[in-house]
């Protein structure tokens, strides 16, 4: 479960990293708070934070609900998907949003499976077949 745990607390840093850029970022094109408009760059880095929590919010607790019916370490692999995702999808978007797509899909399919296999462990464990 450490693992899981691992990927959780690295999935949170990473958030957090995004915060600062976007900070560095709005800081750079001179933007004050609470604009969020004006300079692309910073609209691009604005958006890779917010799509990232929105992200978030999803795969936190589909992450520790899988990890308590499945193999932590089958967990913590899906995890770090969405963690390489995430950093793809960052890297694309700064760049060339049109490019997103791939690093969105490779941390969007994990957050899915996560919650599929957490729903499959919670269904059969009210079933009484899984203990």
């Amino acid at each position: 479960m450490e693992l899981v745990e691992l990927i959780a607390l690295l999935a949170l840093l990473q958030f957090l990293a995004f915060g600062v850029l976007t900070g560095r970022a709005r800081g750079a094109a001179g933007i004050k708070a609470p604009a969020i408009s004006g300079d692309e760059g910073f609209e691009r880095m604005y958006r890779v934070q917010m799509n990232t929590i929105e992200m978030l919010i999803a795969f936190l607790p589909a992450l520790f609900l899988a990890a308590k019916y499945w193999p932590a370490p089958l967990i913590a692999v899906l995890g770090l998907a969405y963690l390489i995702g995430r950093l793809m999808y960052w890297r694309a978007y700064v760049s060339d949003p049109s490019t997103r797509g791939l690093g969105f899909m490779i941390s969007f399919v994990p957050v899915a499976i996560l919650i599929l296999i957490g729903i499959i462990g919670t269904v059969l464990t009210l079933l009484g077949l899984k203990g």
